[in-house]
């Protein structure tokens, strides 16, 4: 565990100190840029949000092979994913591979996504710095777990989110060594889901709908180093820092996580005890 957050935001001094550890920042980054989605407006009631998060952007050139990639995250490139539509409709499936590269996202492939905030009883921010090792957007800040369901029938099922909250439970278990039995699915808090797409300058990127999940609770950490470099709980004032920061460009975080953080995070924070009133289950949040 990293000791406080203060070790985060002291990054990228003119001595060239590392993030939340004492490595060297990567070479090379250039920003990201977020891509709104290309659809036309669907009927269902979804409003859109406009967005200054783009600035936030993580800043990786991803690369063009898996040739030289982590052994391990190639693997995983071979799970199968809920492709969807628009409405979030299940219309098939496929290779986690081939939903991320860019060349499929530009003809519309979409598949279902996830993104958790942990908040311990202090009310603080769990966070993690994405491994190296990483296939998209390595070494780049981010909320507790982000990931995907499969397509199996545990993860596939739809009343109220059961599937992808036990996709949630799972990967909290893989990332961050949480027993499952203390991130129960009933025990996560469904808000809502957004849509994005964003992508590198590589031929690697995300174009999802992302559902929500929140979740106060203590939890035993023991995170897998192949998947989280680092971890580390902030308080509202060091999570606002750290954007200030990113939007210096000195700290690097995800795109789902600045848009998030930018639009409806704050408002949730405040109000951890009656998040409730905060579900909208209907609308999709296009972003």
């Amino acid at each position: 565990m990293v000791r406080g957050m203060w070790a985060v935001l002291r990054v990228l001094s003119s001595e060239g100190a590392g993030v939340w550890k004492s490595k060297k920042p990567r070479a090379g980054g250039i920003a990201a840029q977020l891509l709104r989605c290309t659809y036309e407006p669907i009927t269902s009631g979804s409003r859109a949000i406009s967005s200054e998060a783009g600035a936030l952007l993580c800043a990786v050139r991803m690369p063009e092979t898996t040739d030289h990639l982590d052994e391990k995250q190639v693997r995983l490139l071979s799970e199968m994913c809920i492709v969807i539509d628009e409405n979030d409709s299940k219309i098939g499936a496929d290779t986690k591979k081939n939903c991320h590269l860019n060349s499929n996202i530009d003809k519309g492939l979409l598949h279902r996504a996830f993104s958790v905030f942990i908040f311990n009883s202090e009310e603080k921010l769990l966070l993690q710095q994405r491994s190296d090792a990483k296939i998209t957007f390595p070494g780049c800040f981010t909320n507790t777990c982000c990931s995907h369901p499969l397509h199996t029938d545990s993860e596939l099922e739809e009343k109220e989110a059961i599937g992808v909250r036990r996709a949630a439970q799972r990967r909290l278990q893989a990332e961050l060594g949480i027993p499952m039995e203390q991130v129960k699915p009933d025990e996560m808090t469904y808000l809502t889901r957004i849509h994005y797409k964003a992508q590198s300058d590589g031929v690697w990127g995300e174009h999802e709908i992302d559902y929500i999940l929140f979740m106060l609770k203590n939890v035993e950490l023991s995170p897998d180093p192949n998947e989280i470099k680092t971890h580390c709980y902030v308080s509202k004032e060091e999570m606002k820092e750290l954007l200030e920061k990113a939007k210096r460009k000195e700290v690097e975080i995800t795109p789902w996580f600045s848009l998030i953080a930018e639009t409806f995070l704050f408002k949730w924070w405040d109000d951890l005890q009656n998040l409730k009133k905060f579900m909208d289950h209907d609308n999709i949040h296009r972003m």
